[in-house]
């Protein structure tokens, strides 16, 4: 199994930054997507952004110009630089990891535990 740790969450104020960090660890791979997500009180939960093991990025039509994800996939780590915060980014952010199994060629999805972002003065 593959646990996900995230770390960096907290309260900043609105126009301040913040960067995420989520390492992996157990059966995973270089070549899994990894990603963030993000759940508001009463909203779905969505995704932020993700980035292949190729370096392909996706964002939110929300966080485009002002979130930035990366990897550092020798450490199986994954990162996410926020600026320009709005009070609309507070929420739990969730770490994802996604691919297929080298060996046993299943498909494994795998979440962390969340951290709270709090955006507000």
């Amino acid at each position: 199994q593959v646990q996900l740790v995230e770390s960096g969450g907290g309260l900043v104020q609105p126009g301040g930054s913040l960067r995420l960090s989520c390492a992996a660890s157990g059966r995973i791979f270089s070549s899994y997507t990894m990603g963030w997500y993000r759940q508001a009180p009463g909203k779905q939960r969505e995704l932020v952004a993700d980035i292949t093991s190729a370096g392909f990025t996706n964002y939110a039509d929300s966080v485009k110009g002002r979130f930035s994800i990366s990897r550092d996939s020798a450490r199986n780590t994954v990162y996410l630089q926020m600026n320009s915060l709005k009070p609309e980014d507070t929420a739990v952010y969730y770490c994802n990891t996604n691919g297929r199994d080298r060996y046993t060629y299943n498909w494994e999805n795998y979440w962390g535990q969340g951290t709270q972002v709090t955006v507000s003065s």
